[in-house]
């Protein structure tokens, strides 16, 4: 029975803990004040992101690179598939901006074709070891026991082995091209995702709405997909922002090394690769300068933005 301060009037009392419960229920239950909850949130979590100048700048830089690579090739049409040595080290003019490669092909369109190569694999590897990250590291955190004990140990020995040598071999063996670079990077990012969603289940299943599911019979996966992911889904976004650019740099090294995708197809690291020894004899800066500003703008951009993503999604940001 609840006590009420002296001078208090039992029926006001009365009606506004029947209020807050029937405004709880409907929150439960996603009705209207669920969603206008929910644009609430958004719109601070904006308001919070739009604050972050560097962030503004960095998404329209992902927005323009974006449309540069998969826009520029449809307005600007060069052909990468085909040599032409007569224009072999050409240098920029009007009918080539940015020169051309040693095999002939526009630097300006390879820049295109390059970028979508790794904005795809960039982002297609993230994803994957984002979600399978998360559905692993919230079933360990949220069963325990020696279940997640054997869980982690599997974790703790992968972040354990130097992935870049392994990574190397891995595209030794397999023919590289864009869906073998997304599992071989996926491959071993998921680790420390998992991790980190480890951490942030082991604090969210000691809350009351997740001993609720249970008191009333929720399975477990029920508990993890309805009320752990959904609730961590800030630390997941932020670091998929991340998992994006740190895909794209190690891409890129793969291509730098000689071991990115088979031509014709390239990346930014391919073509850096193929203009570093042109670079250093002769001063073709148009070889190297070009993929090596997009690597670190693209990269810098999403850096910004997840770093904006996470002040967003603080809490004690949230009720500012």
């Amino acid at each position: 029975m609840t006590m009420l301060p002296p001078g208090a009037d039992p029926d006001l009392a009365h009606g506004r803990t029947a209020v807050a419960e029937a405004e709880a229920d409907e929150i439960a239950a996603g009705g209207p004040l669920a969603a206008t909850r929910a644009r609430g949130m958004l719109r601070r979590g904006w308001d919070v992101f739009a604050e972050n100048r560097l962030a503004l700048i960095g998404l329209g830089i992902v927005v323009f690179m974006l449309l540069f690579c998969f826009i520029g090739p449809l307005l600007y049409h060069t052909d990468q598939v085909h040599t032409n040595l007569q224009d072999s080290l050409c240098p920029p003019s009007g009918s080539h901006p940015l020169g051309c490669d040693p095999v002939g092909y526009d630097v300006l369109g390879r820049l295109m074709v390059g970028g979508q190569t790794s904005l795809e694999v960039g982002f297609a590897a993230a994803i994957v070891s984002v979600l399978f990250g998360t559905l692993y590291g919230a079933i360990s955190g949220f069963i325990g026991g020696p279940l997640d004990s054997v869980l982690m140990r599997i974790v703790d020995a992968g972040l354990s082995i130097p992935y870049i040598m392994v990574i190397i071999i891995l595209s030794v063996i397999f023919h590289p091209n864009k869906f073998i670079m997304i599992f071989i990077i996926a491959s071993f990012y998921w680790l420390g995702v998992a991790r980190l969603v480890r951490g942030e289940t082991l604090s969210l299943r000691t809350r009351e709405y997740v001993q609720a599911v249970k008191v009333i019979g929720g399975g477990r996966m029920r508990s993890v997909v309805r009320h752990i992911i959904p609730n961590a889904i800030g630390t997941i976004i932020v670091q998929a922002t991340f998992a994006v650019a740190d895909s794209i740099l190690i891409l890129a090294g793969l291509g730098f090394l000689g071991l990115g995708v088979n031509a014709p197809s390239t990346d930014w690291g391919s073509m850096l690769s193929s203009g570093l020894q042109y670079m250093q004899g002769g001063g073709y800066w148009w070889l190297i300068y070009p993929a090596g500003f997009a690597i670190i703008i693209t990269c810098i951009a999403f850096n910004f933005i997840g770093d904006a993503l996470r002040d967003a999604f603080e809490t004690r940001l949230q009720r500012r």
